[in-house]
């Protein structure tokens, strides 16, 4: 029941987000506004329904903190996106003709944090935390980023190899930030910095939507595998091993902090709803 009403509350909010977002297409002020005033009421919701259904804090969305984490996850997610395009760059995909938009970009920076936000409550926040209460982090880590990457499907250009690049590199990477920091902060900021770097500098399509209204006025060009064709750069084999590499950086975090979660068993998993019941 808490699962259900955590996405829904926070579904509803990116819903009507995106409609907004719709409605002002074409100026960049309003888009950034709605853009951030859906976040605000994205996490302002989040914690309200954590407190509603589980009866606690939501530290995970404490305010202590908040903007250290997110920076942090920001300069994260902006150098692995540079590092990736400046790869493929030098294997000849990536081409910089001049200088492209600032009030593009500052539209992008609303959208995307909308995004950012909404799905890493929806996906790290209510899916993963949850999952890993019952099953242990593993479990959790690979059933959220499997779910992460079939949500990209019905994205435009999408593809069953987009879909697999995107639960590698975000799905599992996210997931692994969360649990090594346990705050939903660092994977918001390292979301948030790798998608506005990805399109509001480099001018690339994010997960086959076309938001190429960056700083650079750019070009890709080259073998699908390296650029990632019409999905963007987030199929590119060198974005995947990127993630995979921080995946593995942010897991061995984790447990060297304690913050592995192992698998339950059945038993274990069932008791406090056995007590709840009683």
């Amino acid at each position: 029941m808490r699962v259900v009403l955590q996405l829904s509350a926070v579904a509803a909010v990116a819903f009507a987000g995106n409609q907004g977002v719709a409605a002002v297409q074409g100026d960049p002020w309003l888009t950034l506004v709605i853009g951030l005033a859906t976040a605000v009421l994205a996490l302002l919701v989040y914690a309200w329904a954590v407190r509603r259904t589980e009866r606690r804090a939501p530290a995970e969305v404490a305010g202590s903190g908040a903007v250290a984490a997110t920076g942090r996850g920001l300069v994260i997610g902006a150098l692995m996106c540079g590092s990736v395009i400046a790869a493929i760059a030098t294997l000849g995909g990536y081409s910089v003709a001049g200088l492209g938009s600032v009030t593009g970009a500052v539209s992008l920076v609303g959208f995307m944090a909308a995004a950012a936000v909404t799905e890493e409550l929806l996906f790290r926040g209510v899916l993963f935390r949850i999952v890993e209460e019952r099953t242990g982090t593993w479990i959790a880590l690979l059933l959220s980023g499997v779910v992460f990457g079939v949500a990209h499907l019905v994205n435009p250009n999408a593809s069953l190899w987009g879909a697999t690049a995107i639960a590698i590199e975000a799905g599992f990477m996210l997931a692994a930030a969360y649990a090594a920091t346990r705050t939903l902060w660092v994977p918001i900021g390292l979301h948030l910095g790798w998608n506005f770097a990805l399109s509001g500098i480099f001018a690339a399509e994010v997960s086959g939507n076309d938001t190429t209204r960056g700083l650079l006025d750019a070009t890709f060009s080259g073998p699908t595998p390296l650029t990632g064709g019409d999905f963007g750069p987030e199929a590119s084999g060198v974005a995947v091993a990127a993630g995979a590499a921080l995946t593995v950086v942010f897991l061995w975090l984790a447990r060297r902090r304690g913050h592995v979660v192992p698998r339950r068993r059945r038993a274990e998993a069932d008791a406090p709803t056995a007590t709840l019941a009683g």
